[in-house]
């Protein structure tokens, strides 16, 4: 049986898929021409050899897929594959991150509520970003039509956003300057001034900080797009304390036991929101806070759109009813002497 990630997604293991791991490795193999006969997991294997965005999570969705129609011959997918497949994963649970075992590998535990149609629209758009670079390479047959577009997309509830007020966002600072690990209150800071993900700030190095033009270089966003991140005083000053002797290849938020790895922040974190007396909150929902904080201040929904790295305004405009007080003095200020 498969089992679920943290975000209520499944992760699937090399030896489940039959994927060799040096086929997401190496040097970029060459594209087959109109090879309606290639297998799911064998295509799924060349995307991912030469996919160069950020997106930490497409292998392990795309395991999935191959768990479920890897042996699949390219010309016999179907939408009646690509519905059958979501449909069993709607009626997954949902899970949560539990810590570490004994080994250093994560704990998931499984949630009373069923995997969010938001996680599942995610799913299915791994596997039609796939089957969409198969036929812009001609690695699909003539006449290929894609599977994936008449699958609907589930409706997602993205109207209820959690953010912190102003009164939570104190708590949380202040219970984050408490913390044992003291690069939390930095690394929450950063996501709460620059709405940076997760994964992008995790895998910063001190090379990617240009204190001249007081940015940091994330290179790409989970969308593919270059991307960079306004640094204010604040993260200037500690960035500046704690990288005196730091090495350019070094990570920012490293382990302190592997300087390798990324530092596993979570229950630090559980830790400060629990101190603070903040429920109901992500780690991704300081990105939302970001935004929400922009838009009540006068920030246009374009503009907040543009930090976020959003592609399509319809996205950003979840936080179109906090910008009610610019839109107000926006028409007042070009149309008030009308009448």
């Amino acid at each position: 049986m498969n089992k679920s990630a943290g975000d209520g997604t499944v992760s699937v293991s090399t030896a489940q898929t039959g994927l060799p791991a040096p086929a997401f490795a190496g040097g970029l193999p060459s594209l087959p021409m109109r090879a309606g006969d290639i297998t799911v997991s064998k295509l799924v294997g060349l995307y991912m050899a030469h996919y160069d965005g950020r997106d930490s999570t497409r292998l392990q969705r795309l395991s999935w897929w191959i768990a479920r129609i890897g042996s699949t011959a390219l010309q016999d997918v179907t939408d009646d594959h690509i519905h059958a497949a979501l449909e069993d994963l709607a009626q997954q649970p949902a899970t949560y991150y539990a810590g570490l075992d004994a080994a250093g590998q994560p704990i998931y535990k499984a949630k009373r509520k069923a995997i969010a149609p938001a996680t599942i629209n995610r799913y299915s758009a791994s596997i039609a970003a796939v089957l969409t670079w198969s036929i812009k390479k001609r690695i699909a047959p003539k006449g290929f039509i894609h599977p994936c577009r008449s699958v609907e997309r589930r409706a997602e509830n993205n109207e209820k956003t959690r953010f912190l007020s102003l009164e939570e966002r104190q708590r949380v600072m202040e219970a984050c300057k408490a913390s044992p690990w003291p690069r939390l209150y930095l690394l929450v800071l950063m996501a709460l001034t620059t709405g940076a993900r997760k994964g992008e700030l995790t895998g910063l190095r001190w090379r990617d900080i240009d204190h001249e033009h007081r940015v940091a270089y994330v290179g790409r966003s989970k969308n593919g797009d270059p991307k960079t991140l306004p640094l204010v005083d604040g993260v200037m000053d500690l960035l500046k304390s704690y990288g005196r002797d730091a090495r350019p290849e070094g990570l920012v938020f490293a382990s302190t036991r592997i300087p390798s790895q990324r530092y596993g922040f979570e229950e630090r974190w559980k830790e400060a929101l629990k101190a603070a007396k903040v429920r109901n909150f992500r780690f991704h929902d300081l990105r939302h806070t970001c935004a929400s904080m922009l838009a009540q201040n006068g920030a246009t929904l374009l503009e907040i759109g543009d930090l976020l790295g959003h592609r399509q305004l319809q996205v950003t405009k979840r936080y179109s009813h906090l910008a009610t007080g610019h839109k107000a003095a926006l028409v007042n200020r070009v149309l008030g002497t009308i009448g």
